[in-house]
């Protein structure tokens, strides 16, 4: 029988479903991003005990298993001294004149709309290391960030 003829279940039309990306390199977290980590997991575990759909149960398995491994791969860097642009710190910085304030903190616990960004997102890499006064180019623009302060976040 031809191949074409063939159908074994509806299962096999479907689209595959794949583990959440991890993101690459390491996993540093702040004290509220591994709160926020271990909340996601009790989260998800007591969501999974109360689920019979066997689609929503999948789902949230596979959301669990990365929030898992978020948890047991999760490390605190040192804490910064505030002496330079690092992972813990709250920038305040010039970006093409306008004045913005961005705090540094790990991939899961970014967000934009908080003025949260990864220590991994392009416009973190440019300021990483540099000090009050410093000048970084970024987006193609020489001299784009100017930072006018830096502070330690505090542990909350």
């Amino acid at each position: 029988m031809s191949v074409a003829f063939r159908r074994e279940g509806d299962d096999e039309h479907l689209e595959p479903k794949f583990e959440h990306p991890i993101p690459v390199g390491p996993n540093w977290v702040t004290a509220r991003g591994l709160r926020l980590i271990r909340d996601r997991v009790v989260s998800l575990q007591a969501e999974i005990a109360k689920l019979t759909d066997e689609t929503a149960l999948k789902i949230a398995k596979r959301d669990l298993r990365y929030w898992n491994t978020r948890q047991s791969t999760a490390e605190r860097p040192p804490v910064p001294s505030g002496d330079t642009v690092e992972f813990g710190t709250r920038v305040t910085f010039l970006l093409n004149g306008k004045e913005k304030i961005l705090s540094i903190v790990g991939d899961d616990e970014a967000d934009p709309s908080s003025a949260r960004v990864s220590f991994s997102a392009p416009i973190s890499r440019a300021m990483t290391g540099l000090a009050t006064g410093d000048f970084a180019d970024f987006a193609g623009r020489e001299d784009a960030i100017e930072i006018t302060s830096i502070e330690v976040v505090a542990e909350d």
